[in-house]
């Protein structure tokens, strides 16, 4: 249907270069722990959860980059037959209903945000601000609705250009 890495306005590197960083620090978190542990017999308590908040940071960027890329879970019996046209609806359809639940998702998110501010929410493992981690949450869905939004534009291009034929 389409290349994985087919041009778009914004740059496909930005989710790239966020997961190397996730990644990272991820290591270098880890690694810094297993270093402790093994000369101290303690740990910092602050690793586990910041891990956790990294690792579902990176599954959600992760996320964003599967949907830049048109690389998201779908049913290929469904998806890959047909005529072209079909698929290609199918394709802007998948789109859309992606973009419609992380916009969902994301002005949803936002009550949360507020909330955890409002109530000066804590972590309940090092008590830092609960809003650090919820803030990621609307940020990221958008980002994965606005590259939804651009993949649907790009298959609708590719639709109205004629690209390929039902024949």
């Amino acid at each position: 249907m389409a290349a994985a890495d087919e041009p778009g306005k914004v740059p496909l590197a930005i989710e790239d270069w966020a997961t190397v960083l996730i990644m990272g620090l991820l290591a270098c978190i880890t690694f810094a722990n297993v270093l402790v542990r093994y000369f101290t017999d303690t740990s910092f308590a602050w690793t586990e959860e910041f891990s956790v908040f990294l690792m579902i940071l990176l599954a959600m960027v992760g996320g964003c980059a599967a949907v830049a890329r048109d690389r998201h879970i779908r049913i290929e019996y469904f998806s890959e037959a047909g005529s072209m046209t079909r698929r290609r609806r199918l394709a802007q359809f998948g789109a859309a209903m992606v973009a419609l639940l992380f916009f969902l998702i994301a002005a949803l998110s936002v009550r949360i945000v507020w909330d955890d501010w409002r109530f000066e929410e804590t972590s309940p493992g090092i008590g830092v601000p609960q809003w650090w981690y919820s803030i990621w949450l609307p940020i990221v869905c958008t980002g994965i609705g606005l590259r939804a939004v651009g993949l649907f534009i790009r298959r609708g291009r590719r639709t109205a250009a004629g690209d390929g034929s039902d024949a």
